[in-house]
């Protein structure tokens, strides 16, 4: 049976250095299932790989979108698996890699056949959004769908807009609809997980943002301003730039605030990870060659 090597963990923690070694060692591709590093204008405020590492090993849905496309989780899972027949078809062995959960989970154990995007609800939940701010779209979640909402990245618009969306079509929760039967996989799928103690993840996060800024995060947001309304932009990095630029926050307030949104993120990260099955962790600072220890990799 082919096998794909899902490596999972927390923002900054190397998944990208993992995936890139393993794939050289193994001869085969990555895809990516970070959802903010698909569009292309994002570079520097998602740590896309640089261009000397997509060099080092070929890779997929990386910069393959711009911020005026919608993209959804459905689509994704769709082109992911239309992908990985692709390599399948010359290789045994397959990595995807990426900090969005739900991205990750779509394409290893399937989603419910949910519809599409309603044009419609998507104008007016944008609407809400723009006018009333996230805040409004997550109590209408919340009080739609409780359970959902203990889980759900409540910080990510494209997360609630979907959500909500979706209840509204159905008329079921958006919990329901998840619990429904999902297609069988043809292939095997190897978790490897990244572990490290919480405060090297929160240090690893700090040293990243400020590396960020020395990149150049802040003229990269400058030039994003005409567009940050949409829900791509909608996310860590930009966000608090953005309240920068509106004289709301001074800078080093907007680069601490990064920093500690990143930090709940990865705490989302952590707690999402933790839940999942058949995760093989291995240690940040000796992440590679425990990886090629595991019978499942090297058999």
């Amino acid at each position: 049976m082919k096998r794909l090597i899902s490596i999972i963990g927390t923002t900054g923690i190397g998944k990208t250095r993992l995936a890139i070694d393993l794939a050289k060692r193994l001869d085969t591709e990555i895809i990516s299932c970070d959802s903010r590093q698909f569009y292309r204008e994002l570079k520097i405020g998602t740590a896309m790989p640089t261009e000397v590492e997509l060099e080092e090993a070929k890779h997929y849905f990386v910069g393959n979108l711009s911020i005026d496309d919608y993209y959804s989780i459905g689509q994704y899972e769709q082109d992911a698996l239309k992908k990985l027949n692709e390599i399948f078809a010359e290789k045994d062995i397959a990595i995807m890699v990426g900090g969005s959960g739900m991205y990750e989970k779509a394409v290893v154990e399937g989603m419910n056949d949910l519809p599409e995007a309603d044009e419609d609800h998507q104008k007016k939940l944008n609407e809400i959004l723009k006018n009333q701010g996230i805040e409004a779209l997550q109590k209408l979640l919340q009080e739609m769908d409780p359970e959902y909402f203990a889980t759900v990245d409540k910080d990510n618009p494209r997360r609630l807009l979907r959500a909500i969306d979706i209840i509204w079509q159905t008329g079921k929760t958006y919990t329901e609809n998840l619990s429904l039967p999902k297609p069988k996989r043809d292939f095997e799928t190897i978790r490897i997980g990244i572990d490290a103690p919480r405060e090297i993840v929160y240090e690893r996060i700090n040293r990243r943002v400020d590396q960020m800024m020395e990149k150049g995060l802040l003229e990269e947001a400058k030039g994003l301003i005409a567009d940050r309304d949409k829900v791509a932009l909608q996310t860590v990095g930009y966000a608090e730039l953005f309240r920068y630029f509106d004289g709301e926050w001074d800078l080093e307030f907007a680069v601490s605030e990064i920093k500690k949104n990143s930090r709940r993120y990865a705490k989302r990260q952590m707690t999402w990870n933790r839940k999942l099955e058949n995760v093989n962790w291995v240690r940040f600072d000796n992440s590679l060659s425990e990886a090629l220890s595991l019978p499942s990799i090297m058999p």
